[in-house]
């Protein structure tokens, strides 16, 4: 009898109906941005491999392979994943361990585990999401004392100390940020006061990322950077300038897709953080608007999602999953306009990493 229940609701989970505008909506965001990729980078591609289509043509196989993927993991059931929480946690500790004993130091950071020199792996990336199962479960489960300071804020933030200390070790202070903006929402929406957050982040937060800044030279000479990059055009303020200079340059409808200035190595690596702005040179503020209301969409779709969903779990996956592409696509936009510090943060759907193809399948 209990094996026909779980037949029964595992094939009611397969006849759900898909949501057909989300689907379109990612469908479209990935044409553009592969379409993008071909054209940022084939200036740096011919200068380094002698082949316009190196990087387009990694990037149509991992899309390839996230649309596939997208469509094998919609027809999981989400809840199997509510089994495995705290594996969850545990699998992001040995990962980010794993980058500090056996990662590649590139610019004084180790963030990537190199199996080839071609073949790479980001932990922090997968964490994102492994974070977003664990709290996920865990807040399902103690929902009751969400409500209590220690209980619910505190108790659940020792949980993430770990982690975030191995992201700052790294160092990859954007993730951390990530991260922690996914679980202060995701806490939010289960139960947790927002006063809480409101003091707590005043009264600790700013202090501790204030620290952070001022006691690592390179954050702080970025932030410098931010506040006047003319400062250094040609040292650490040229990537911003140029970023600025190509928006500029598109005006209302762009200069022509295909026809940018700015990717001829000025930007470096213009088909990564900065794919925006190339973006904004080719398709013009028109290119721009219609890109951030198809990320508008994709926002919206999720919110609806996650309040139509059956189940608190469901509810935290569907929210913390639309978070993750909102906060970094606010972050990405942010730094191409000169509006925040500089700091590495690919844009979801566009910017050329292999490891994007994980963003397709939610």
């Amino acid at each position: 009898m209990a094996k026909k229940s779980k037949e029964k609701n595992f094939s009611s989970f397969l006849n759900n109906p898909i949501d057909f505008t989300l689907v379109i909506t990612i469908l479209l965001l990935l044409t553009i941005g592969l379409v993008m990729v071909l054209s940022a980078s084939s200036p740096s591609a011919l200068s380094e491999s002698g082949n316009s289509y190196a990087y387009f043509s990694k990037q149509l196989i991992f899309a390839i392979l996230g649309i596939f993927a997208m469509a094998f993991i919609s027809k999981i059931d989400y809840r199997f994943y509510q089994k495995f929480y705290k594996q969850a946690w545990w699998i992001s500790f040995l990962l980010l361990v794993a980058v500090m004993m056996v990662g590649r130091e590139i610019n004084g950071a180790k963030r990537w585990i190199y199996f080839t020199d071609t073949l790479s792996f980001q932990p922090s990336e997968m964490v994102k999401f492994l974070m977003i199962v664990f709290y996920a479960g865990i807040l399902v489960k103690n929902r009751d004392e969400l409500k209590f300071y220690g209980k619910g804020l505190v108790k659940h933030f020792l949980f993430l100390a770990p982690i975030i200390g191995l992201l700052l070790l790294e160092p990859h202070l954007s993730s951390s940020m990530v991260i922690i903006g996914i679980v202060c929402i995701m806490m939010i929406v289960a139960g947790c006061k927002f006063t809480q957050f409101f003091l707590t982040g005043a009264g600790a937060g700013v202090p501790l990322l204030t620290l952070a800044i001022v006691l690592s030279p390179y954050r702080l000479k970025r932030l410098i950077t931010f506040l006047d990059p003319w400062q250094d055009i040609k040292g650490t303020g040229w990537q911003v300038i140029q970023s600025l200079y190509a928006i500029g340059s598109g005006g209302l409808f762009g200069v022509g897709l295909g026809d940018s200035k700015q990717k001829y190595l000025y930007i470096p690596e213009p088909h990564n953080d900065f794919i925006f702005s190339i973006l904004s040179e080719e398709l013009g503020f028109i290119g721009c608007v219609v890109v951030l209301i198809l990320f508008a969409i994709f926002i919206w779709r999720g919110i609806l999602i996650a309040m139509r969903a059956p189940d608190m779990f469901g509810s935290l996956i569907a929210i913390g999953i639309t978070v993750l592409v909102a906060i970094q696509v606010i972050i990405n936009v942010a730094v191409v306009t000169s509006s925040m510090p500089a700091t590495g943060m690919p844009l979801p759907f566009f910017s050329y990493r292999w490891y994007s193809f994980v963003y397709f399948t939610v």
